[in-house]
This record gives structure tokens, C-alpha cells and sequence, in this order.
């Protein structure tokens, strides 16, 4: 069995990782440093498009289907308080709707649906149904806002089903959608025929859905861009991630005129899941930080992703855009030197718009002197930055030997400090050991074979390894 989500919280975020001087750190082998806030603004894209009167990536809504596609999951059961939890946690996030399994799935599912449905949450309760009229009576008893259908019959029939079904749920005052299934790999003019039809009957919403994940962004593009064309009602596009494209291809849907998007937590769904909530959420910011920062309260994410990770026994993704272990971790000496003074220089998205935080992974071997300088600061010792560059070459050699926690770094940082507090600081060459010397000096032999001639100070401050002793003193 998979650790709970309260374990991967500490494994796979930053809940616990480094604060103040006590380098304590949740997960056993990573090391890190919380960096100093800085401004973070928003950098305007080069290459971003022109803006069209059809997008709608600074309108969107999303239509939240952990509670639906998310059953479908190969790990997931919800029990009634569970899906509760998850349902008061969506719409404390502020998504738009939230999407229950069909009533007429099982007895369970409709009480289920019956109950959310009375909780009086801000976003809309919808549920998801086929298309004949006993499921559209169960759904309406539910009394949710949102009917889908979906067919497996002649066109014929469909049409005038789905209008006789529309009629019915549209005379109860309730908010309806009509959806195709395989949208990408149907009948491009039977596709338009029944939206066409259906909006004409006054449909809410159509909804196109890449059921086994085969659309590229540019058949998404087209395809939603097309129906743009044809129908007035808002558009629903529900991804799934088969061939990893649902972020992209649902953002390619709202530049192409898309309303609504479908998201789960984690992106939990039948096989590979669908659009991921944190991975849409990271695109979106980045395309309009004002909208999205003043709709969704996203601080609330890695909390949803923690209780749906310990509801359905996974680990949340190392590689998760804004919760994974290492989203917000720098480790490079080079991008550690750039974060330092301005954060924006290697990171697109502020991990404070989320709750979260950055991290300088400063205990190995690529580490540079910048991030040791910023350690040293934090234990609140006074080093020159010529010996911040010596103590970065004794870390680094020791790196070289085996993993480092925070505390080995730690150890040679005061240690270092202790050795300079207790004789007069001397030449640079004179605190090496006889064979790191003599491993700088063939360093030496090595750069001046190219032409290159550099000193001591600037060897060590080299962001690429240097190769030291295999043990300090």
C-alpha cells in the first residue's frame, strides 16, 4: 500500500523542509534552503500570440470531475463523508462546478448526489447522465444544475431524443449540456449537425470530449474554433491525457473559443486521467495572473491533493507543476546564484501565488559559492567571500564522496568558521590539503593547455564540478 497523503505531504512538498538555522528536512537525501522573498513580477512573453476576440483564457471556468471521472479511477472509492471533504475543499478553491457521478450509476450515487446537493456550496452541483428521460428525472430529483447525455444510437434518433429530453430538464429551470462522446474521431457534419440542432433548442452548454486522448493541440484548435462557428451556446471541453497533451490541448480549446474546461485533482480518471487541476492552474497563471489570482484561492491546491492522494493510495508526482517535490527547488550552481538575486530569473510561475515555497538546494556537489554565502548568512556567521568559495570546495569534495544532508553542510560551514576564528586567516593555498593543492594545481595544467590561465579564487568559484579531494581534513 502507498503512504498516506499526510506522508507524502512531507515527502513530496515542502510542509517540512528547511526554516531558519536548524536545517531539518522531511525527506531523507534532499537538502535545501529557503531563499530570501524577492520581487517576482510578471515577465510579458516575446512570443505569446496576438489577442483574439474568440479566446477566452482570461473568462474561463472549470467544470471540477474529481467526483465523477475521478471514481473512475483504478483506485478510487469516495465514501459519502469523503467525497464531502473533497467537495467542500473544490469549492472552497472557488472552481466553478462541481461534477458528481450519474444518480443512476448505483442506489449510493444518488443519495450521494442528493446529499452534496443540499450543502449549498457556491459552485454549481452538476451531474452527468445519458440520454433518455428516467436518467434526466433522477437527475433532476437530485435538483443539480447541469445535465450531460451522451448516445450510442443513430443520429436520428439522438437528435430527437436529446430535444425531447432537453425540453423536459429545460421545463424544471435547471442549467443543461448536451455532449458527444469520441468528439475527435466522429463525423465532423454529423458532429455539428446535432450541436446545431441542440442549440437551437436553447442547450446551455455543448461539450466536446477527446474520450481516449488521440487530439493534437491543433485539431483542438480547429475543431473547437469550427463549433465556434456554428453554435452561440457556451462550450465545455473535457481531455483526456492518454498521449500527455489535456494541459495543452485545453488551453489551445479556450484560445480557440472554449468556456469550460474539465479538471480532476491529480488528474485522477479512467486509465491516464484527465486535465490535471494543478497543471491547468499553473498554465493559466501564466497566461493571465490577475484572473486567475482574484477567482481561485490557490493555496488551497496541495491541501485538495493531499486528501485525494491519501483517498485514493498514491504518491503525489515528484514532477507536479506547482506540488511535486522539486517544482520550486533549484540545484544548478548557476541558477542558484540567479535565484538568489531575483527569482523571476529561472522560475515563470511565483511559488507564493500557491502557498509555496522556494528552495536552494545547497548540500552537493553542483552546488556554487552564492547558495553557501546565503547558508552561512542564515547560521548567522561572518565569512569574506573568499572563504565562502574555500568552504564551498570542502562541501563539494565531501559531496563527491557521498550524499549530503543539511547537517554534514552544516558541520563543514561551522567548522570552516570555527577553524578561521582560531588562527589568522592565511594565503588561500595554505587552508588545502597537500592533495587537494595538488589537484588544483593539475586543474591548472589542465586550463592552461587551452590557453586559459585563472587563479585559485576563480577555479573554486567555477560553477561546474571541480574535482577536490575525496575527504576533507
Amino acid at each position: 500500500m502507498c503512504p498516506s497523503a499526510e506522508e507524502n505531504g512531507n515527502a513530496n512538498g515542502h510542509a517540512n523542509g528547511v526554516n531558519g538555522t536548524n536545517g531539518v528536512n522531511g525527506h531523507e537525501g534532499f537538502t535545501g534552503i529557503e531563499t530570501k522573498q524577492n520581487p517576482h513580477p510578471q515577465i510579458k512573453n516575446p512570443y505569446s500570440g496576438v489577442g483574439d476576440f474568440l479566446s477566452n483564457v482570461s473568462r474561463f471556468q472549470i467544470i471540477e470531475s474529481t467526483l465523477r471521472e475521478g471514481e473512475q479511477f483504478a483506485n478510487a472509492w469516495f465514501d459519502t463523508q469523503t467525497k464531502i471533504k473533497i467537495a467542500k475543499a473544490l469549492d472552497e478553491l472557488g472552481v466553478d462546478y462541481i461534477e458528481l457521478t450519474s444518480p443512476a450509476a448505483s442506489e449510493q450515487s444518488y443519495e450521494d448526489c442528493k446529499t452534496i446537493c443540499k450543502l449549498g456550496f457556491k459552485a454549481k452541483v452538476l451531474t452527468h447522465i445519458r440520454c433518455n428521460m428516467q436518467d434526466a428525472k433522477l437527475a433532476c430529483d437530485c435538483e443539480s444544475y447541469l445535465r450531460e447525455h451522451s448516445h450510442g444510437k443513430d443520429m436520428t434518433y439522438i437528435k430527437n431524443t436529446a430535444i425531447e429530453v432537453m425540453q423536459y430538464v429545460k421545463s424544471s429551470g435547471i442549467e443543461i449540456r448536451f455532449s458527444s462522446e469520441d468528439s475527435f474521431r466522429s463525423d465532423l457534419v454529423d458532429l455539428l449537425t446535432i450541436y446545431s440542432a441542440v442549440d437551437r433548442v436553447g442547450v446551455n452548454r455543448v461539450g466536446i470530449a477527446d474520450t481516449v486522448g488521440c487530439a493534437s493541440p491543433r485539431q483542438v484548435y480547429d475543431l473547437v474554433r469550427t463549433l465556434r462557428g456554428v453554435v452561440s451556446c457556451e462550450i465545455e471541453c473535457h481531455f483526456h491525457d492518454d498521449t500527455g497533451c489535456s494541459i495543452a490541448n485545453a488551453y489551445c480549446a479556450l484560445e480557440a473559443g472554449a468556456t469550460h474546461i474539465d479538471t480532476s485533482v491529480l488528474g485522477i480518471g479512467e486509465r491516464n486521467g484527465i486535465t490535471k487541476l494543478d497543471g491547468f492552474m499553473a498554465r493559466m497563471i501564466v497566461a493571465d495572473r490577475d484572473y486567475v489570482k482574484s477567482k481561485y484561492r490557490l493555496e488551497k491546491i496541495k491541501e485538495i491533493e493531499n486528501l485525494v492522494a491519501e483517498s485514493v493510495q498514491v504518491n503525489i508526482p515528484f514532477k507536479n507543476p506547482i506540488t511535486g517535490f522539486s517544482a520550486f527547488t533549484h540545484k544548478s550552481g548557476i541558477h542558484q546564484k540567479a535565484i538568489l538575486a531575483n527569482s523571476s530569473t529561472y522560475e515563470i510561475i511565483n511559488p507564493e501565488d500557491f502557498g509555496m515555497t522556494r528552495y536552494v538546494h545547497f548540500a552537493s556537489r553542483i552546488t556554487g559559492w552564492n547558495a553557501i554565502k546565503s547558508r552561512v548568512e542564515q547560521l548567522g556567521l561572518k565569512m569574506s567571500d573568499e572563504q565562502v568559495k574555500l568552504c564551498t570546495a570542502k562541501i563539494k569534495a565531501m559531496a563527491d564522496v557521498r550524499p549530503l544532508a543539511v547537517d554534514d553542510a552544516d558541520s563543514i560551514i561551522r567548522t570552516f568558521h570555527s577553524n578561521l576564528a582560531a588562527k589568522e586567516e592565511q594565503p588561500l593555498l595554505d587552508d588545502l590539503t597537500e592533495k587537494e593543492k595538488a589537484q588544483f594545481v593539475e586543474k591548472e595544467k589542465e586550463l592552461n593547455g587551452v590557453g586559459e590561465k585563472r587563479g585559485l579564487e576563480q577555479v573554486v568559484d567555477e560553477q561546474a564540478d571541480v574535482p577536490l579531494a575525496k575527504k576533507t581534513r
